[in-house]
């Protein structure tokens, strides 16, 4: 394999991982605060088609990512509702917000099917940095979604793990009852995190739709949410190793279309459910007997939060 066709494989794998990326780190914060969320896949295909709909509509990138936005949080504050103020149970609830963001965004997208994009965000290379061999190529001629996760991964990192807030955050998904004995709201912080993954995950889909593959098409998000919430199990609910393991997925899943385009015979649903694949692999070895040595989710992750029970 040339050295130009293994820039492209990087650069490629970088840009399949972003909406991985965006929806890990959305839910890494979630089951931090002791919520898991399943309903991942139904907000990124929400986020999609909300996206989409408000390009078509305004061609207006601000009102597209404002929209989306607010779209991901209205169903946080859903999926808050049912899991922490009526307490019920968030498996059951997750995949019922799959199910529902599936059928709304199916609705809500028929009109729109196959219209192309008329919002386009071009490559921009940044000035010095894209010059430098291979890696500039590879890291600095992306679009504003991929520079923003630039920021966003090593803020997430050191909020976690670096500053009050994000000690509060660890604690509320290890011991709910300790920060409520402080003073500090344990379904006010759940919601916050909520909210905060529902957008994320939402701007994920919404790459999907204006900049992966400029187009809305029923059910595109194609299982992404789900390899997500794998990906937040690999990461050991750490944002920066979400960035690494995002970059694997992304890698495998362009590995086998370039495996492909050099001549390689390959059967194309098997190159499609490679990536799929991996992920169960991924569960299998995190919630075997080396996953249990090795990983430790939060103790309160799934566990609703009952004042009187302290």
């Amino acid at each position: 394999m040339s050295s130009s066709m293994m820039i492209m494989m990087f650069y490629a794998a970088i840009i399949a991982a972003v909406p991985l990326l965006y929806a890990a780190i959305g839910e890494v914060f979630s089951q931090r605060s002791g919520v898991i969320n399943l309903g991942l896949e139904g907000v990124m295909l929400m986020g999609a088609v909300t996206a989409f709909s408000i390009a078509v509509q305004t061609s207006s990138i601000g009102l597209t990512i404002l929209g989306t936005i607010g779209v991901g949080i209205l169903l946080g504050i859903l999926y808050g509702f049912l899991t922490v103020t009526l307490q019920a149970n968030q498996i059951v609830s997750g995949l019922a917000l799959t199910m529902f963001g599936t059928g709304l965004s199916g609705f809500i997208g028929k009109d729109i099917t196959g219209i192309p994009s008329p919002i386009v965000f071009s490559k921009l290379p940044i000035p010095f940095l894209s010059d430098i061999p291979v890696i500039g190529k590879i890291l600095f001629t992306h679009d504003i979604f991929v520079y923003a996760l630039y920021l966003i991964i090593p803020i997430s990192f050191i909020y976690m793990y670096g500053t009050r807030y994000g000690l509060l955050l660890r604690s509320v998904g290890e011991n709910p009852a300790a920060v409520d004995v402080v003073g500090k709201s344990v379904p006010t912080m759940r919601y916050i995190y909520i909210c905060f993954g529902c957008g994320m995950t939402a701007i994920g889909g919404a790459y999907l739709s204006l900049v992966y593959s400029p187009s809305w098409l029923e059910n595109m998000t194609a299982g992404r949410g789900w390899i997500a919430l794998a990906l937040v199990i690999f990461a050991t609910w750490n944002p920066a190793l979400a960035a690494v393991g995002a970059l694997l997925f992304g890698g495998i899943d362009v590995l086998g279309m370039r495996m492909q385009a050099i001549g390689i015979d390959i059967p194309s649903y098997f190159i499609k459910m490679l990536p799929y694949a991996f992920t169960i692999f991924v569960l299998i070895v995190s919630t075997g007997d080396f996953g249990k040595k090795s990983i430790a989710s939060p103790k309160a992750l799934g566990i609703p939060y009952n004042r009187e029970d302290r």
